[in-house]
């Protein structure tokens, strides 16, 4: 094939990448979105497939058919409240192949046009060394976000004395490391890149507290994009480049979005100890604080006599899978005239959009679900908000505890609605570790039990 016609492809695909993210930014154009990516992999697969410098198509396509079936595999058996620690996974799986590239380029520098044994060119080897730093730090970090969010490790933050200080010392280390790498190109100076980047790249996730993984793994899906980029440098291969960078850098423009939307600093979350401050909050005594109870028959009794409802969906309706039993309960309402509307926190659930994509599964209609900005100033108009399972994003401490872990983080302002039914298990805090104020508020009636049978008994109470 021909570097005209390869170039040309190549654009083509860059080209419906561009138009795969500008769909995936509303849930009504999200499926054009993931046709056109999935059209942009497909003729840059083939593309690739028809170098002349491809050795064997048996092995290839033996890798692409073990791959395939494990994806496949994965996406029929995995449940939606399981998608936040999957991408975390992936992301590590795309850190560790940018380091197994970098070594088959430094080990075999004639088969990817980089020079010879011992003389490789220096720009390759800085490109090298970058994409194998980056990607060593997202294939450890992704491997401890996932544990995190699995639950095999601990949620809470882990900090210590002068963390800070020394991330940054083996931050220059590994810049130094670098240097005599392209001085050097010894192996053991690669290999020693490697597994310092692994150690920073613990270092960097484990003081982040189990609360704000939807910013790390946006920030770790960032990083999987430069990781890309580096090593499609190190390859001389154009539409890697752009591929990495389009990853990286709508994983980088959204990290800043959901940091603003919860008014902490972007810059901590690449220095790492972002979340660490959780770790000294201590539980409030609310032992005297009286908790207003109800059923699935007083719910439905409030629900069907408000003229407008605003239901506020979090992290325990993920778990119970409510969903569905949700839309039906808000199919109900709307046929009884009352306006029916979702709101949307940016960090609500364990990754960027994670209830937009469990409402859009259930089929609610995109105009109702709107976003903190579009509806927050609606709740002191509306006469019921039906929170369930969204903890740390309706806490009212956000704004009135200058002492909480989550001082000054904008929350939905249920509070000023006329009444608030509360779905949730028990009095346990939220992931952040705070105890809720809104569940000992006097319009506040808390739904203690399962989200979604709690949910299917309203609706049997409506019908």
């Amino acid at each position: 094939m021909s570097n005209n016609l390869v170039a040309i492809l190549y654009l083509v695909s860059a080209i419906l990448f561009i138009f795969a993210l500008r769909g995936l930014s509303h849930p009504e154009s999200s499926r054009r979105g993931n046709i056109f990516g999935i059209a942009g992999m497909v003729i840059a697969i083939i593309t690739t497939l028809m170098f002349k410098s491809v050795l064997s198509y048996t092995e290839i396509g033996a890798a692409i058919l073990i791959g395939g079936l494990i994806g496949t595999f994965i996406a029929l058996k995995i449940e939606m409240t399981a998608l936040p620690q999957l991408v975390a996974a992936f992301h590590s799986l795309v850190g560790l192949a940018a380091v197994f590239v970098a070594a088959a380029a430094f080990y075999d520098p004639v088969s990817f046009n980089i020079g010879e044994k011992g003389y490789i060119a220096s720009s390759s080897l800085i490109e090298m060394s970058i994409g194998t730093f980056v990607g060593a730090i997202t294939f450890s970090g992704s491997i401890l976000a996932f544990g995190k969010l699995q639950g095999t490790i601990s949620g809470q933050p882990i900090v210590f004395k002068f963390q800070h200080t020394i991330n940054a010392i083996i931050f220059l280390f590994i810049i130094l490391l670098i240097v005599f790498f392209v001085i050097d190109q010894s192996p053991s100076i690669f290999w020693s890149i490697v597994i310092v980047s692994i150690i920073l790249g613990f270092l960097v996730v484990i003081p982040i507290g189990g609360a704000d993984m939807p910013v790390v793994i946006s920030m770790l899906n960032s990083y999987s994009g430069w990781a890309a980029c580096g090593i499609g440098f190190t390859l001389s291969n154009n539409l890697l480049i752009i591929t990495g960078a389009l990853v990286g850098a709508s994983g980088a423009i959204l990290s800043y979005i959901m940091s603003k939307g919860m008014n902490r600093s972007i810059i901590s979350v690449v220095l790492g100890g972002f979340g660490g401050e959780q770790s000294g909050a201590t539980k409030a005594d609310n032992s005297d604080k009286v908790v207003k109870q109800g059923n699935a028959e007083d719910a439905a009794y409030i629900l069907k006599n408000a003229d407008s409802v605003i239901i506020v969906p979090g992290y325990g309706m993920a778990v119970a899978q409510a969903q569905h039993a949700l839309r039906e309960m808000g199919d109900i309402l709307k046929k009884e005239g009352i306006n029916v509307r979702y709101a949307i926190h940016p960090v609500a659930g364990r990754m960027p959009g994670h209830m937009n994509v469990l409402l859009a599964e259930a089929n609610v209609p995109y105009e109702e679900v709107l976003e903190l900005d579009e509806i927050n100033h609606d709740f002191p108009m509306t006469e019921v908000s039906f929170v369930i399972g969204a903890n740390d994003v309706t806490n009212p401490a956000a704004k009135t505890d200058q002492t909480s872990p989550i001082y000054g983080m904008p929350i939905l302002d249920v509070e000023k609605s006329g009444t608030v039914l509360f779905i949730k298990r028990s009095m346990a805090t939220g992931y952040s570790g705070v105890d809720n104020e809104l569940f000992y508020r006097d319009n506040t009636t808390m739904l203690f039990g399962d989200a979604k049978k709690m949910c299917e008994g309203i609706v049997k109470a409506l019908n």
